[in-house]
This record gives C-alpha cells, sequence and structure tokens, in this order.
C-alpha cells in the first residue's frame, strides 16, 4: 500500500508569514520611536540675578540621556532669537543675539546625563525676562520655559524736612535707580515699622523705580527713625537714619518757639565776635612788642593752628593723597589693537598712524573703535600705573572690563563697562552719563590710574602737580584690563604717542603730599 505524501509549496509559506513580518517590524519601530521621546524640565522657580552679576540658568532630560549628539538651544521666548546654540558636539556663535555676544558659557559637564547648564555673565537689565531651553534629537523635539529676574540696588535714601504738619515734623525720604519695584519703609530704633503719611513708587522713562516716603513725626514719638528701601528679590535694603531735636518741634506760640531759637544763636554769634575782637586786639599787641619771645610765641600759635586746619584738611580729603600705590608693569597687547593704531616693539607706546594696517580681524581686536587694552588683566588688588601724554590735544585712558564689545561703537559709561577719562577739544571730562567736566589749573603732561579692585574705585591723577582729577566709584566682579586710545590725529600735538612710564616701586608712583 502506497503512503501519500503531503505536497509542499513554498510560495504559499511566504505568503502566510509576511503579515507576521510586517507586524513585527512595525512594533519594533513604534518601541524605538517610544524610547526616542523625551521631556524638558527647566527650574520649578524664577532664577534671580544681580545687575552686573552672573546667571546660572538650567534644563534637564526626562528620562536620563546623553544630549552630546543633539541640538541644544537657549532662546528668548518673545521673539525666539538665538541665546546660545550647541550642535555637532560645538559652541555655534553664528546665529547669537549681538547683545549676548561674549556673555554666555554653555556647561556642559553632565550632558550625558541629559543636564546642561547656561552661565551668563555681566548681567543687563535687558535680560530680565522669560527664556525656553530646547533639545532636539535626529527624530524628536521639547522645550521648557523659564524665567529670568535682573535685581538691583538703588542709590541711598535721602531724607528731607519739608516743615511742620498736624503738629509734627514732615520728613520725606527718597531713592532712586532700582531694577525693580523696591518696598519702602520707616522704622524705629528697635526695627519697628512705623506707619507713612504717603507712600509713592513709581517707574521712570529709563525704566528703573523711584520711591518717595514720608512721615510726621511728633514731640511725643520716638524722634530717631530711619527710612529702608528694599528689593524684595534680592533681600537686600538701603537704609538712613534722621535724628530730630526737640527745637524743630512748636510749642504753644510760634512765636516763643522762634525766640526760642533765635535768643541761643544771637548768644553764641556776639561771642564769636567778643572773641574775634579780642583775638584781633591781641595779634595786634604781640606785633607792636620788641620782645622776640612774644613774636616767636605768636608765630608758634599761628603755626599750630596752620598744622591743626592742615590735619583736618587731610582727615577731609579722604583717602586719596595717602592711598597706598602697588605699581604694575603694564604693556599693550597687540591682538586688541585697532587696525590704524602703531605699537612700538616693546609694547609701551600707541600712536594713531595714517594708514590702516592688514591685521588679522580676530575677535579679540577693536574694530571701529581706534583703541588698544593692557595685556595685564586685574580681578583684585590694587594697581597703579602712569601714562606720558605729553602736548596732545586728545587722548582716552582708564580701565574696562575684559568682556565688552569689541565690534561696534559703544558709549563709555560704566554701565557699558568702561572707566574712562577723556581729553577732548581741549576739555577734560569723565565718561560718565551724562559726563562729568573735570576743572583742571594745571595741564597734565603725566596722568596716573589707580585701581582699587575691592573698594570698587578707579581714580586719576595728574602727575604734573601731584593733584586728584576724578575717582569713579562701583563695583567690581569680572576681569579688568587697562585701556588707551591716542585720539584721532587732527593736529600735529596729536601724533604723538601714548607712553606708559615706568614707576619704581620704592616710590609708590609720583604722587604723595
Amino acid at each position: 500500500m502506497t503512503e501519500k505524501v503531503p505536497s509542499f509549496s513554498p510560495g504559499s509559506t511566504v505568503s502566510s508569514a509576511l503579515p507576521g513580518y510586517i507586524t513585527l517590524c512595525f512594533t519594533l519601530q513604534v518601541l524605538r520611536l517610544v524610547s526616542a521621546q523625551f521631556t524638558v524640565t527647566g527650574p520649578d522657580h524664577a532664577v534671580t540675578a544681580s545687575l552686573g552679576g552672573e546667571a546660572v540658568l538650567s534644563c534637564h532630560l526626562s528620562p536620563r540621556m546623553s544630549a552630546e549628539n543633539m541640538e541644544v538651544g537657549w532662546v528668548r521666548s518673545q521673539d525666539s532669537e538665538i541665546v546660545h546654540l550647541y550642535r555637532d558636539g560645538q559652541d555655534q556663535y553664528g546665529q547669537q543675539m549681538l547683545e549676548y555676544s561674549g556673555r554666555t558659557e554653555l556647561l556642559r559637564d553632565d550632558i550625558t546625563n541629559g543636564r546642561v547648564f547656561l552661565r551668563i555673565y555681566d548681567i543687563q537689565p535687558s535680560d530680565n525676562g522669560p527664556y525656553k531651553c530646547f533639545f532636539q534629537s535626529s527624530i524628536f523635539y521639547k522645550d521648557a520655559l523659564l524665567e529670568l529676574q535682573v535685581a538691583g540696588l538703588g542709590s541711598d535714601p535721602v531724607i528731607s524736612v519739608e516743615g511742620h504738619q498736624d503738629g509734627g515734623i514732615r520728613v520725606v525720604c527718597q531713592s532712586s535707580g532700582w531694577n525693580s519695584q523696591p518696598e519702602a519703609q520707616w522704622r524705629d530704633l528697635q526695627g519697628q515699622i512705623l506707619p507713612s503719611a504717603s507712600e509713592n513708587i513709581a517707574q521712570e522713562a529709563n525704566g528703573l523705580f523711584q520711591a518717595e516716603i514720608a512721615i510726621v513725626i511728633t514731640e511725643e514719638s520716638n524722634q530717631k527713625v530711619s527710612c529702608c528701601v528694599r528689593n524684595p528679590l534680592l533681600d537686600q535694603e538701603r537704609k538712613t537714619a534722621i535724628s530730630l531735636a526737640e527745637l524743630f518741634f512748636p510749642r504753644g506760640n510760634p512765636w516763643t518757639v522762634a525766640l526760642g531759637v533765635i535768643l541761643p544763636l544771637l548768644a553764641v554769634l556776639t561771642a564769636l565776635a567778643s572773641y574775634c575782637f579780642w583775638r584781633q586786639s591781641r595779634v595786634k599787641e604781640t606785633l607792636r612788642s620788641d620782645k622776640e619771645t612774644e613774636k616767636e610765641t605768636l608765630l608758634s600759635e599761628w603755626e599750630g593752628e596752620k598744622e591743626a586746619l592742615q590735619s583736618e584738611m587731610e582727615r577731609q580729603k579722604g583717602h586719596h593723597d595717602s592711598v597706598t600705590l602697588s605699581p604694575v608693569d603694564v604693556t599693550l597687547d597687540p591682538d586688541t589693537a585697532n587696525p590704524w593704531l602703531v605699537l612700538s616693539e616693546d609694547r609701551k607706546r600707541v600712536r594713531d598712524g595714517d594708514k590702516r594696517q592688514n591685521l588679522p580681524d580676530n575677535p579679540e581686536r577693536f574694530d571701529p573703535c581706534v583703541c588698544v587694552l593692557g595685556a595685564e588683566g586685574f580681578v583684585g588688588g590694587r594697581r597703579y600705573w602712569e601714562v606720558k601724554v605729553g602736548e596732545k590735544t586728545g587722548w582716552e585712558l582708564g580701565v574696562c572690563r575684559e568682556s565688552v564689545r569689541r565690534k561696534e561703537l559703544v558709549t563709555y559709561t560704566p554701565r557699558n563697562g568702561y572707566w574712562v577719562m577723556v581729553l577732548r577739544d581741549g576739555k577734560y571730562s569723565a565718561c560718565t552719563s551724562p559726563s562729568t567736566p573735570l576743572p583742571v589749573s594745571v595741564r597734565p603732561r603725566q596722568v596716573g590710574i589707580f585701581l582699587d579692585y575691592e573698594a570698587g574705585e578707579v581714580s586719576f591723577y595728574n602727575v604734573t602737580d601731584r593733584s586728584h582729577l576724578f575717582t569713579f566709584t562701583g563695583t567690581f566682579s569680572t576681569t579688568l584690563r587697562p585701556y588707551f586710545s591716542p585720539g584721532y590725529s587732527a593736529g600735529p600735538t596729536n601724533t604723538a604717542p601714548l607712553i606708559i612710564c615706568p614707576v619704581p616701586a620704592q616710590a609708590g608712583g609720583n604722587l604723595g603730599p
């Protein structure tokens, strides 16, 4: 008996397996897409930064995965302009907003775990607002929003007495220049908050806030109070105190109060006049005397008074003449020099040339600003150097932040990172906002620059007559470098170079009493 063998068809087997293969491929593709998806998370609260300081904005992926081969970026959420971009394993600066140039750094030490941090230096008021950070892989994109709040302290409160009101004295406190809306309070000696008579906090045309708060102080109340204006974002405040004497308060008839004030003043003036007449008579009698000993005694008395007066003047003058100078050997940095400038081989002289040189357009070079920086950068301590200006009719000297913009024209103010003194059109001025004219009795042919980093001061001195010219005050948080500009060659005297002069270390500079 012959056994029947079932027939086998290869075509029918492939046809029956094809749907299962397609299902398997589709499932694998879905699993790959699902595994490539992620979410982006930023800080759950606004990031606060001080004006002129630094801010760090964080973002991370969930679930944890490497972002080394992704595109990572930060944009201003309102206009989507690029603040910082990372792609193909490198930072991309070609599309970066100009106002962030040189001020951003992507910290990617933990990028393999999907965590990145953007550091923004030299915080400006315009940096305030919303940001968006995003991650984009080859097949997926996600972003997150976050907020940066820029805060800064305003001026010290100024207290003024306006006059009598409701049986007391009306006192007004004012403070301006606050970057964010401040809080203003009156407090007593124990720090307790006192009720104010009026309060007005308004935003000025320049975007900064001004606070004005008033209080009526009665004779029965505590007569010593303080005005406190506080930035709630930074939890910092500025405070000024005032103490009102009893004679300011009205007692019964106003004429009685007036007499009570005037009569003591008249008594004091009468005593001073009597003393002056007595002193004058004594001097005349002494001068008429033929005795040499009496003359010597008189001269000794006047010398004593002169020394006392000189001591008081020195005390009032402050530390400008008594400051300990620390000479530093400053040289010029050719990589920062504008192509129109000519530097000496020893990098101690710079002048304005008659033609533009063919120099590499590196990021450090100033263009179009005709200036050059010192090679040395300072992040602390006291530094002093001197520059010979001679008979030049124009020049600019001082210090600037290392991070200042170098490919555009800027206004030389401390807010833009410049602490500079200039000579233009025969007039000396300090580049404040607005500029401060400087009266100069003796024309300086050599200028001394003194930087006290911790004290936040940049001072200028006329080495010719050893006088103080001007002092900038502020707060420094980044590297500062010496700044030089020989001015344009508008006349024969201005073609001369600026010369960095050696300052003997043992001499401590050419300044002194």
